[in-house]
């Protein structure tokens, strides 16, 4: 979820964090499917998973251990993979807690959700998970499609959103994958949604090196890209709900909810999109552990 899909070009990076996170035997991370048998958890126990996704299993170490904290037993299946292999795994209760994404999670059970702000996202997602899941409380912090330009360029045009973009007088540029052209919330839908005209360069793997270079003015970036603080960037407000909301949301098997939704609605709370930025510099820039970094997150945070 960075850079005009650039979460594949940070993936040696995730390989780094999971490569550390098996040498210090911290995460305790294994195959779910590999067990054979009924790999349910047991009465006692937490079960928190995460995909093979370093953010991801920043955001999954830091419940296991807001959990542990708190006297529950936890057990770690980290690196599962995608939805289609992790949601049945959370439905027959072998995985009970997961950090999601709000609007991708509704998209996987609602294709044709017209819902489009983190709110209205919100709204919807428990009608659409199916029976024995549930969301707790969302975070501010998300992990999605944004519209970013330098600070530097914020100050200079008095810019918090994207609608602010209608009042540079200067020609802007739009860069991001070749895609991005066609995207609903593309050139065209900038100018539908916001009155902004925009040219377009599909500037792909280069888009924030091009964005700090000035070649382009906006560029299409993942809110949660470590470069955002790296490179002194600013996500604009999205108020009339161009891009779809993903916020960071705890999504969990009903039999445990009771157990952890305090806990988790805590952390929730003090997740910001800042604090995940910095969360993922930690990661791929200082190449921390996902516990180390959850450990540190949590002190801070008093949790």
């Amino acid at each position: 979820m960075f850079t005009a899909r650039t979460r594949k070009g940070l993936g040696v990076f995730a390989g780094l964090a999971v490569a550390s996170l098996a040498l210090a035997g911290c995460g305790g991370s294994s195959d779910p499917l590999s067990d054979g048998g009924d790999a349910s958890a047991s009465a006692d126990e937490i079960v928190v998973g995460s995909q093979a996704y370093f953010s991801n299993e920043i955001i999954a170490e830091i419940y296991a251990q807001a959990l542990e904290n708190e006297g529950l037993t936890v057990k770690r299946q980290f690196q599962i993979g995608q939805r289609d292999a992790y949601i049945p795994l959370l439905e027959d209760g072998t995985i009970t807690v997961f950090p999601e994404y709000s609007g991708n999670l509704l998209q996987f059970f609602d294709e044709e959700t017209t819902a489009r702000t983190a709110d209205e996202v919100y709204a919807a997602l428990p009608d659409a998970l199916p029976e024995g899941l549930e969301v707790l409380d969302q975070s501010s912090a998300t992990d999605q499609d944004s519209y970013t330009v330098t600070a530097a360029f914020a100050e200079a045009n008095g810019l918090t959103t994207i609608a602010d973009l209608a009042k540079v007088t200067t020609g802007l540029t739009l860069g991001g994958n070749a895609e991005l052209a066609e995207r609903p919330y593309g050139p065209e839908g900038l100018k539908a949604t916001y009155g902004v005209d925009v040219q377009f360069s599909p500037t792909g793997e280069t888009t924030v090196d091009d964005l700090v270079a000035g070649t382009i003015q906006v560029a299409n970036v993942y809110t949660a890209d470590p470069r955002i603080q790296t490179d002194d960037l600013v996500t604009l407000e999205d108020p009339e709900g161009l891009f779809l909301a993903s916020n960071v949301v705890p999504v969990v098997n009903s039999s445990v909810a009771s157990q952890v939704s305090d806990i988790l609605n805590k952390v929730s709370a003090a997740l910001t999109p800042e604090g995940l930025v910095e969360l993922n510099v930690k990661s791929t820039v200082d190449q921390e552990s996902p516990a180390d970094i959850a450990e540190a997150w949590l002190a801070e945070n008093d949790l």
